[in-house]
């Protein structure tokens, strides 16, 4: 799905596929997250001034709205996505990342309308996410039942089974017994 966006500075349509927004979603500290450089790009502002507004406005961001990253976290990010080095024209200071909230309220620190239109764009997706993963729960838990009760029906139909291999092995003694060769005087039909 394709947003669009009007810009009133640039007077035109701006699309932002669903997909790439998507693809700007990481999951930190159990958090469902965008990071500094992701959202400046959308709110098309540089990195340093996203940051720096979010410094000057710091009471409003509490912790559940944006937290920075510890070394760990970032070194784990940029393995997966691939970022460039310190000495490479890479980042320099720890990456913030923003919450579902936090991101909500940049568009209030940023105050420009593209901020505004995207941080609603930004949030519908949130939401939608939310919706998705709690379907795919719900859905996890009804197939680890159905597996719970496969794993009873598995012990059941062992013991079946059991119960048939004895049958057939007391069919077949008696199918021994009665073509046994049988002793002693033997008459002849007529």
């Amino acid at each position: 799905m394709i947003y669009l966006i009007k810009d009133r500075i640039m007077r035109k349509q701006v699309t932002v596929p669903e997909e790439i927004i998507l693809s700007k979603i990481y999951e930190i500290r159990g958090e469902k997250v965008m990071l500094d450089k992701d959202l400046a790009e959308l709110y098309q502002v540089e990195t340093k001034v996203l940051k720096q507004a979010v410094r000057r406005n710091a009471a409003i961001f509490p912790a559940h709205f944006m937290f920075e990253l510890t070394n760990q976290e970032n070194m784990a990010l940029r393995s997966q996505i691939v970022t460039s080095n310190k000495g490479k024209g890479g980042t320099r200071y720890l990456p913030m990342v923003f919450t579902e909230h936090g991101v909500l309220q940049l568009a209030s620190v940023l105050r420009s309308d593209r901020a505004k239109h995207m941080s609603i764009r930004l949030i519908e997706i949130f939401v939608k996410l939310r919706a998705l993963l709690s379907t795919h729960k719900e859905l996890l838990l009804q197939t680890e039942k159905v597996g719970e009760r496969l794993a009873g029906h598995d012990k059941q139909i062992a013991i079946i089974f059991e119960y048939l291999k004895q049958l057939e092995q007391t069919k077949q003694e008696g199918l021994s017994y009665k073509n046994r060769k049988r002793i002693g005087f033997k008459q002849e039909d007529q």
